[in-house]
């Protein structure tokens, strides 16, 4: 019997950081796990103002896309079975409606399904300040099973460039499913990170 396909479903949604998604579906395509794409169509609008990607160029990224209106995509269903869902960047609607249940596209869909499934999901929220609203938002779905992993950047790393700092953000969030990216820093095992390593006996 053929075993089956190792995938992680990519959402990009509308919120500022775009390329937090486009990394993660390049550093994706190193590992070898299948990804599974769905654009907002509000990211659509942030890909073309905020990279130098069309929306082409970040679809043959991934090796499956999905529109976000095609709610009887794979990913809609729980039979499709993946590692689980990061939204990179999650714009506070999304994470609204996930918490809610009251999924309007595809993108809240695939992270209902992936929550209801009891797999993981994570959420790079990108909003600041938060109020109230957005905070009871965020706990809610962290005790439903989500993981609220805001793109904070690294500094113990010395990043020489914003570029660095996206990938080992985004390297961090992978880790979350077990995911191992060669490009990542890690404390205590690289290179000019520290003296607390460990020491051979």
């Amino acid at each position: 019997m053929a075993s089956t396909p190792d995938r992680v479903i990519v959402g990009i949604s509308g919120a500022s950081g775009a390329m937090l998604g486009i990394r993660a579906l390049q550093l994706l395509q190193i590992t070898g796990i299948e990804s599974h794409l769905v654009v907002s169509k509000a990211a659509a609008l942030t890909i073309g103002s905020e990279t130098s990607f069309t929306l082409d160029d970040v679809k043959k990224l991934a090796d499956h896309v999905y529109q976000a209106p095609d709610i009887s995509a794979a990913i809609s269903s729980g039979s499709f079975k993946t590692r689980g869902m990061l939204i990179a960047p999650c714009s506070i609607k999304t994470m609204g409606e996930i918490n809610s249940g009251v999924t309007s596209n595809l993108l809240s869909r695939a992270a209902d399904v992936v929550l209801k499934e009891r797999r993981r999901l994570v959420l790079m929220l990108r909003e600041s300040p938060l109020h109230a609203g957005h905070l009871k938002s965020a706990l809610s779905v962290t005790e439903m099973g989500a993981i609220i992993a805001p793109p904070v950047p690294a500094f113990y790393t010395n990043p020489n460039s914003i570029d660095e700092m996206i990938t080992q953000t985004v390297a961090r969030t992978l880790d979350l499913f077990d995911i191992d990216c060669k490009e990542i820093k890690r404390w205590g095992e690289d290179l000019n990170l520290g003296s607390n390593k460990p020491q051979s006996t």
